[in-house]
């Protein structure tokens, strides 16, 4: 699909937030994999969440991954939520910091979900860590 025209400083902001969270290898593949159908999705997010809400400066990177995390969790989002949870290694949030998000999500939005992220959470992070050549 080609390339839009000139992006507006959001757009730019937006993909900027994206490719620092995300890293480059997953946003180049979510742009080279768009079709014409799923473009305007595209840039509604990249817009919306990454330029308008992740490129702001008022919450650091760590506070708003935890804070992502924690929603992805407590909504059931699993996919996304792993998405989030590998961008950690981004984001400056910690193991620890993710546990505390959860254990925010069980009191606040229930033990099954908790349960459910706390398991992908182990997952990922020790995908992570393997990756990044540390222990889990």
């Amino acid at each position: 699909m080609p390339e839009r025209a000139a992006a507006s400083p959001i757009t730019e902001a937006g993909e900027a937030a994206r490719r620092r969270v995300l890293g480059d290898a997953h946003v180049d593949r979510a742009r080279d994999d768009r079709t014409e159908f799923d473009a305007p999705f595209q840039a509604l997010i990249t817009d919306a969440a990454w330029g308008h809400v992740w490129a702001r400066d008022a919450i650091p990177p760590r506070e708003r991954s935890m804070l992502t995390i924690a929603l992805l969790a407590a909504l059931g989002n699993e996919e996304e939520l792993r998405l989030h949870l590998r961008a950690t290694a981004n984001t400056g949030a910690s193991a620890a910091d993710v546990r505390e998000a959860l254990l925010h999500v069980a009191v606040y939005a229930g033990v099954p979900r908790a349960n459910t992220a706390f398991r992908i959470a182990r997952e990922v992070l020790a995908e992570v860590a393997e990756a990044d050549g540390r222990a889990g």
